[in-house]
């Protein structure tokens, strides 16, 4: 039996409600993903997605054979080169969902991708690390980016650099939790934590393993955004007193700070799971940034939108996206300009839309961008320059579509 995306979504969020009615513990497992039954074969099709300094797309992505590849486009993804195997020493590579690789370019050259490495036991894994300092055409084998290298959950890594020119890698960490629930019984913790370091070198060496915050959900991806003021800030699913799943911001100038984050969701969703949906986050040019997030709209969950102030607080009205199966959005902007891309599944393919809007997200226009069958990725929103792309991966290769003109 074929599971869709929009039955996959109403499942997972049935079962969440569920789980929630009977308080049973929050759950890790990944969603499938569409054309294929559940517990059945899943492609690894998530793919980390960056434009470098000189305008190349890159894509990082999983071949057929389980290797780690790049490929580069010197046409904003019109032509792709053939796909580089990377040497990861025989990795196996979570590459599905929420975890993909990621990609980060630094100063001189540097060229960074990061990827969780499934461990033995369930739910665990570590952050491994590809580093180049001649613009990608070599990489050193992959280091471990954390301290801790116990045999618990390390995953759904994040990296960038901030405009100082200072690496950061994020992470969720369950070494609390394991702690926590070793002296204290199963809830004794809520959820996970975010965890970071800090390079200074480009990723040559890092300062240590730093909480940036307790009570992360288990299985969203962290997004990062450049402030203006304080640097880069991470916005991620929270999971507040009562098993609430709203979402929280953070400058990662905090990191091992013991900083309470501030609230900046306020959807008041009770779940005793993990939806596997994590928010994007774009500053926005009069300040403050834009978010979109899955969470509840009434009794409904839905992707949504608005605006947060500068220090990570709801400002201004939330507006759901226009389409009651968008799931897995993400959010850019140039200027004026906000876009919001989703995918949905739709009358047996899955669809890419987007919302774009040209006075800063006061009023947004609905496109149909493409389309597609069998298993797709998440779109990735890319900025190269003042033009913004939506990068998407399907089971018929890597499409980029501009979406500001």
């Amino acid at each position: 039996m074929t599971t869709h995306f929009f039955s996959i979504r109403a499942l997972a969020c049935g079962a969440g409600l569920l789980l929630a009615a009977y308080g049973v513990a929050a759950v890790e497992a990944p969603a499938p993903h569409a054309g294929h039954a559940a517990g059945g074969h899943r492609p690894s099709i998530g793919t980390g997605a960056e434009f470098s300094p000189s305008g190349a797309l890159w894509i990082a992505n999983i071949e057929g054979d389980g290797h780690l590849a790049v490929r580069i486009s010197n046409d904003q993804g019109a032509h792709f080169s053939v796909p580089r195997q990377l040497d990861t020493q025989g990795d196996v590579i979570a590459a599905d969902g929420e975890s993909r690789p990621t990609i980060a370019f630094g100063p001189n050259g540097v060229v960074l991708i990061a990827y969780a490495r499934p461990l033995a036991k369930p739910y665990t894994g570590e952050i491994r690390l590809l580093r180049s300092t001649d613009g990608g055409v070599h990489f050193a084998a992959p280091v471990v980016v954390h301290d801790d290298r116990q045999e618990i959950t390390h995953r759904f890594q994040n990296l960038a650099f901030d405009h100082h020119g200072d690496l950061y890698v994020v992470w969720i960490d369950k070494r609390d939790a394991e702690l926590a629930r070793a002296g204290g019984g199963r809830d004794a913790y809520r959820g996970a934590a975010i965890y970071g370091k800090r390079s200074t070198d480009g990723g040559r060496t890092f300062g240590p393993d730093l909480r940036l915050g307790d009570h992360s959900c288990e299985c969203c991806r962290i997004a990062l955004a450049e402030s203006p003021t304080e640097g880069l800030v991470a916005l991620w699913r929270h999971v507040f007193e009562g098993n609430v799943r709203d979402h929280a911001l953070l400058a990662l100038s905090e990191l091992g700070q013991g900083s309470e984050p501030r609230r900046a969701t306020a959807d008041g969703w009770v779940l005793a799971a993990c939806p596997h949906h994590g928010p994007a986050l774009v500053a926005a040019e009069d300040g403050g940034y834009h978010a979109v997030w899955f969470g509840l709209d009434g009794d409904r969950p839905a992707a949504r939108y608005g605006r947060l102030a500068a220090d990570g607080t709801p400002r201004g009205t939330v507006r759901s996206l226009p389409d009651a199966g968008a799931e897995h959005a993400d959010v850019a902007a140039a200027g004026a300009m906000v876009v919001i891309s989703w995918r949905s599944y739709d009358n047996g393919r899955t669809h890419l839309r987007a919302w774009v809007s040209n006075d800063a997200g006061a009023t947004f226009a609905l496109r149909e961008v493409d389309a597609a069958s069998g298993d797709t990725d998440q779109p990735h929103l890319l900025r190269n320059g003042s033009a913004l792309y939506v990068v998407w991966n399907t089971e018929g290769g890597v499409r980029a579509h501009r979406l500001d003109r």
